[in-house]
């Protein structure tokens, strides 16, 4: 399955999704995101998108080049948070994300983390 393709199947499960009655359930989800990704605006914007979707929180700099997002809130929108990261910001060559379920901490924030 082509990129687009997949983008375009989340896309349409993830519009169903915030159309489903009943409430999401929460998670939280660890990100790393490798690739050239330090020194192009990756935290600032990545706090920005999770701000906008409403989930909760931080992102911040591994001392391997890397950078680690670790976000709170239904599954739908942590899908959509990771589409963005595969993306990243303009400047950002990202390699590979990948991710892992951890235990929900009910922050109600998001953060850079230095």
């Amino acid at each position: 399955m082509g990129r687009g393709t997949r983008t375009a199947k989340v896309r349409q499960w993830i519009k169903s999704e915030r159309t489903d009655p009943n409430p999401p359930r929460s998670e939280r989800w660890q990100l790393l995101i490798r690739g050239q990704v330090q020194g192009v605006g990756y935290r600032a914007s990545c706090c920005r998108k999770a701000k906008e979707l409403g989930l909760s929180g931080w992102v911040r700099n591994l001392s391997d080049g890397s950078v680690e997002v670790q976000a709170e809130g239904p599954a739908y929108l942590l899908t959509e948070m990771r589409l963005w990261c595969e993306r990243g910001p303009r400047g950002a060559e990202v390699l590979g994300v990948s991710h892992g379920q951890l235990p929900c901490l009910q922050e109600d924030w998001f953060e850079v983390r230095h």
